[in-house]
């Protein structure tokens, strides 16, 4: 018989630190000198989990893939080894690159023309759900934003030049309604400031940097939100005079979230993750195409040619979390589902009352993993309990009913999974 629920192996004050050596005491050791960024569970070639006894995910899957994954996930993503989906935590304490991911079409395309920097041809639209206070930028700024940062702040004009700056100002519709041909325009003249940053001369944007930095110290009144003078000093000590001071700091949403809340990233949208603990979830790929806060590979061209260009405000850039039917009992189930295929993510919480809460057999496999407290996880087909806490995480086949049972008020877990509707 196959095992439907099993344990995965993971693999201070880093949460991503603390799961995998809570999880794996025996074979973790944690260095206080180095960061713990990423945990990654999944069977993404690059780091795919193991069960208990070392063995692959994607090998126990292939072994069995109609039991593991489905019958219609392998009919519908037509792979016999993959899941859909890539779960991760990620702790963030100095600001990751600002990035964007390419759409499949694109994808497929920079994969063969440039396999060593896009390692595969999938698409990569992304969920993170904070786990802590959390801070991160996430598509562009309302134009009405950014023309006013044209007109006040100097070191931005001088970077773009004078005649983008004006050609913007003057040519920008805010209120222009989507997909009309003043949306279309609005994107254009923000496709055009965009390039002018990223296209900048490493000299010029050095000392642009420096004068911003001086002026963010000295004239914090010019900036048009209270907290923008603040979030430039702190980047730019994490990365002294660095482009994503311009097209992050400047031109995209800074985004604050609380335990609990979300956002969606769709494919080609920019964003960089600032600080805070969170659960992120996304289409199983690693194709990155990088702007600014890296020393890491920078593909201006696409960059510039590929993105949304989305200027929405931030606040819509959030999800609202959907009660969960198919679960019932003690606790709170909340689904965060977004607009895509690959995946969803179901929290489970404890706070209202402790006790069980079962849940229907899902029609694909899932990843679960413990972030607080202490509980069981039951496979109610075989009987069988399994321990769980912080660090904790576990394969869930489809067609199998589980049950959490808690007597911790705090017993917090995350569920990923993929169904075909």
């Amino acid at each position: 018989m196959v095992a439907k629920v099993f344990r995965l192996n993971s693999g201070s004050s880093s949460a991503v630190a603390q799961f995998a050596k809570n999880s794996n005491p025996s074979e973790v050791s944690i260095d206080e000198t180095k960061p713990y960024a990423e945990l990654w569970m999944g069977t993404h070639p690059k780091v795919p989990s193991k069960d208990l006894q070392a063995t692959s995910l994607r090998d126990l899957i292939s072994a069995n893939p109609k039991e593991l994954l489905g019958e219609d996930i392998v009919k519908y993503y037509g792979s016999e080894v993959e899941l859909p989906f890539l779960f991760k935590v990620l702790s963030i304490e100095k600001v990751l690159s600002i990035q964007a991911h390419p759409d499949k079409t694109l994808a497929k395309v920079l994969h063969s023309q440039d396999p060593k920097n896009y390692p595969d041809d999938n698409h990569k639209p992304e969920m993170a759900i904070a786990v802590t206070s959390f801070e991160g930028f996430c598509g562009f700024k309302p134009l009405s934003e950014i023309a006013d940062e044209l007109q006040k702040i100097p070191e931005l004009i001088d970077v773009v030049g004078e005649d983008a700056a004006k050609e913007f100002i003057s040519g920008i519709k805010p209120n222009a309604e989507a997909g009309s041909e003043e949306d279309v325009k609005n994107k254009q003249l923000l496709q055009l400031i965009f390039g002018k940053v990223m296209n900048a001369s490493d000299d010029l944007i050095a000392s642009k940097a420096e004068s911003l930095i001086k002026r963010a110290q000295e004239q914090p009144e010019i900036f048009n939100k209270e907290d923008l003078p603040e979030l430039l000093l702190r980047l730019n000590k994490q990365f002294p005079n660095d482009i994503g001071l311009f097209c992050g700091g400047l031109l995209l949403n800074h985004c604050k979230l609380q335990a609990g809340e979300a956002m969606f990233l769709q494919a080609k949208d920019p964003h960089a993750y600032i600080s805070g603990d969170i659960i992120e979830c996304m289409a199983a790929s690693d194709n990155v195409v990088r702007a600014g806060f890296t020393p890491k590979f920078k593909d201006v061209v696409n960059l510039v040619e590929m993105l949304t260009y989305s200027y929405d405000d931030v606040e819509k850039q959030k999800m609202i979390a959907q009660n969960f039917e198919r679960s019932s009992g003690n606790g709170e189930s909340l689904l965060y589902n977004p607009p895509i295929e690959e995946f969803a993510v179901l929290q489970t919480t404890f706070k209202t009352s402790t006790g069980t809460r079962s849940f229907k057999a899902f029609n694909g496999p899932s990843i679960l993993i413990v972030t607080k407290g202490q509980g069981i996880i039951k496979n109610k087909e075989t009987g069988e309990d399994f321990k769980a806490e912080p660090g904790y995480n576990y394969f869930i086949a489809p067609n199998v009913e589980v049950d959490f049972i808690t007597e911790d008020p705090e017993f917090t877990s995350y569920r990923a999974f993929a169904e075909v509707n």
